[in-house]
């Protein structure tokens, strides 16, 4: 592989050069919407206010926004809202007959079930939206800094409105890299956001270390600790158990007989990435609202306000709390989304229907029964990987005061992202590379 992924072949790849260009253009297009405000926002009392929750579940959200929710553009909301909705139909799909028979359907059930999805993510980042203006009005009113330049009827429909136009472009434009492009369009866009706080956050670990308030030390365990989570995520990543398939003998030219034999590679974290972000979703989303709605019940009804104050205090980031809810979170996704990915009973159906077997496993029902067994056991070890990798340098970001980008989560994102169009420019290019020798072959073939 290494000989055929040369530059010279990349050079010539010009279908791969023209995906490239495209999701380049689509996630520089994504950054310059991060720094389009709402209408009606005072962009300098916004920022006093913000400042004043630094470390806080915002704050966390802000990073998954590519700093959108910070200066409160019209993609405050990211894909969040999608993703939620995406969850939603999932689970459906698991429990409801009707919505199970569609996605049996093929190309026209999948079609149905992704405008659902949309139609979800337009009500729940209306929801989202209309708490976010309420919150944004009454946000800093006490201290007469309000973010809002006219609070009102006409800025909250204003606000809402360009929120979810802005999350549903978002929506349409990942879509659109993932069929025009390289990659999952939704992955690469919370990839994006998070990659572009990186530098910053690097900068300022350095800057710690310069000014004395971060020991060398320290920032030596960090950066050590970072290199050491990405080569075990790399590693983790591409771990499969591999089960052994045969296959009926049949004749060779020869006049023997020959078995064939393959493997089925049941991926270690079969369900990727997925686990941490639909986790992160469901709890930062409530979160987020809740703690707006917290600022703008502050000069409202004190026991609301004293309630939405508990449930934020509690739900932290970095609170025992929301660690557990996190932790438990992404197990469920976890063996929700690879039972979503992978059914046993088809695998096995398909197996017989072409004369596979596993050796000392009788076919059918029995097959069935081994494949989940195996899936499932391979699945804890996924859930355990996951939860280590994003509970314990959180657990360490919120202790040690490490800036968030650089906690388990986000490494994760960043790397399986990575790790994923990486595998894609490979294939792609191997395809162009097989292309051109069919190519060569007809010509040769031509001339004789």
């Amino acid at each position: 592989m290494g000989a055929g992924l040369s530059l010279n072949n990349f050079s010539q790849a010009t279908e791969l050069k023209r995906r490239l260009w495209f999701t380049l253009g689509a996630l520089i297009v994504f950054r310059f919407l991060s720094f389009v405000p709402l209408p009606g926002i005072d962009p300098i009392a916004l920022q006093q206010q913000f400042e004043t929750t630094r470390g806080g579940v915002l704050d966390f959200f802000n990073m998954f926004s590519g700093g959108a929710l910070e200066r409160m553009s019209i993609i405050a909301l990211g894909v969040m809202p999608y993703i939620t909705a995406s969850i939603v139909i999932q689970l459906a799909t698991s429990l409801h007959p009707t919505l199970a028979a569609l996605k049996k359907e093929g190309e026209s059930g999948r079609k149905k079930l992704n405008q659902y999805t949309r139609y979800g993510t337009v009500l729940l980042a209306t929801v989202q939206g209309y708490f976010i203006a309420v919150g944004l009005e009454n946000w800093g009113a006490q201290t007469g800094a309000s973010a809002v330049v006219e609070p009102g009827l006409v800025f909250r429909v204003a606000c809402v409105i360009a929120l979810v136009g802005g999350t549903m472009f978002l929506m349409w434009l990942g879509e659109q890299i993932t069929s025009r492009g390289i990659g999952n369009g939704i992955s690469l866009i919370v990839m994006a956001g998070i990659v572009a706080h990186l530098p910053t956050s690097l900068a300022n670990l350095f800057e710690g270390g310069r000014t004395g308030t971060m020991s060398p030390l320290l920032i030596l365990a960090i950066v050590a600790g970072v290199v050491a989570l990405i080569a075990g995520i790399c590693f983790m990543e591409r771990a499969q158990r591999r089960v052994l398939i045969q296959y009926p003998k049949r004749a060779t030219a020869r006049g023997g007989m020959q078995q064939d034999k393959s493997f089925l590679p049941l991926k270690i974290n079969t369900a990727n990435v997925i686990p941490p972000i639909f986790a992160s979703s469901l709890l930062l989303m409530p979160l987020t609202i809740a703690q707006f709605a917290g600022q703008g019940a502050a000069a409202g009804d004190g026991a609301w306000s004293d309630f939405v104050l508990a449930i934020t205090t509690s739900l932290q980031h970095g609170s025992p709390l929301y660690m557990t809810l996190y932790g438990l979170g992404i197990i469920f996704f976890c063996f929700f989304y690879t039972a979503v990915v992978f059914n046993p009973e088809e695998t096995a159906e398909n197996l017989k229907k072409y004369g596979g077997f596993i050796p000392g496993i009788r076919p059918g029902k029995n097959t069935e029964e081994y494949l989940d067994y195996v899936l499932t056991r391979i699945t804890v070890l996924g859930a355990a990987y996951l939860t280590f990798i994003c509970l314990v340098p959180e657990f360490a970001v919120a202790q040690a005061g490490i800036p968030f980008y650089l906690g388990g989560t986000s490494l994760l994102i960043v790397v399986n992202v990575t790790i994923d169009t990486v595998t894609q420019i490979q294939s792609h290019m191997l395809a162009h590379q097989y292309g051109d020798l069919i190519k060569k072959s007809k010509l040769k073939g031509g001339r004789r």
